[in-house]
């Protein structure tokens, strides 16, 4: 009579490293990839221009990792404001991220989840990363989600680094034009993906207001107008959503 067949060993759970090369992969495979390189071109372009050394702005991109806040950075010390001034507007500029940390940090918090492991993911949130991580980390269980989330993010990092580099030295031949429009590639990417995820009418409320809101503070000179445009047309969305919900 024959053995009976051994049952089959479960699959192992990919490792730490197999999850962070998976983010890494899916970095470089995205679109968010050739938006942030062609941004980084602009960027290096500009710190060129404004006289700031290849190293400075590899180090900016990596602690300051917003490229609207490093544009203000670059523009405020390079127009000769005081260290403290560039360092408050960026700040204010940063506030805007807090909102996605808040939403993608649920998505990566799970049982035995420590807060230092959540500090990275919190430092790379970026419009890039926070899209990205939104459309891919609900797949994923969660022991898997972090070291992918931390993968995904130094991808996009390193893309910022790698072409910063390349947009400093070839900063001489780059029209201006060029180089600002490859500055707004990023705005326009963040514009089309909220676009797309706003699936529910207070989102898409939102979305509109800011739309409208925006340009008209910024028109009529209202100073911190980006902060104002979220004050006023959350709320606002966020009122009409209560308002419909309370007809029904």
């Amino acid at each position: 009579m024959s053995e009976p067949m051994s049952a089959l060993p479960p699959e192992a759970e990919p490792s730490t490293a197999a999850n962070f090369f998976a983010g890494l992969k899916s970095a470089l495979t995205s679109v968010f990839f050739l938006v942030l390189a062609g941004t980084y071109i602009g960027m290096g372009a500009l710190a060129h221009d404004f006289g700031f050394p290849a190293w400075w702005l590899a180090i900016s991109s990596i602690l300051v990792w917003a490229a609207p806040a490093q544009v203000i950075l670059i523009s405020a010390l390079g127009t000769g404001a005081s260290l403290f001034e560039a360092a408050l507007a960026v700040t204010l500029s940063g506030i805007r991220l807090f909102p996605m940390v808040v939403a993608l940090l649920p998505l990566l918090r799970g049982p035995g989840t420590r807060t230092r492991d959540l500090l990275l993911p919190a430092h790379f949130t970026a419009v890039s990363m926070w899209v990205e991580s939104l459309r891919l980390l609900p797949t994923l269980p969660h022991q898997r989600r972090i070291p992918f989330c931390n993968g995904l993010s130094v991808g996009y990092m390193g893309t910022a680094v790698v072409f910063g580099f390349v947009g400093y030295y070839l900063a001489a031949g780059l029209p201006v034009l060029m180089a600002a429009t490859l500055l707004f590639l990023t705005p326009m990417s963040f514009l089309i993906s909220t676009a797309n995820n706003a699936r529910i009418m207070v989102d898409r409320l939102a979305f509109v207001l800011g739309l409208v809101l925006g340009p008209t503070f910024a028109y009529f000179a209202i100073g911190l107008d980006l902060m104002w445009t979220g004050l006023v047309g959350g709320t606002l969305a966020y009122l009409v959503h209560r308002f419909r919900e309370a007809l029904q």
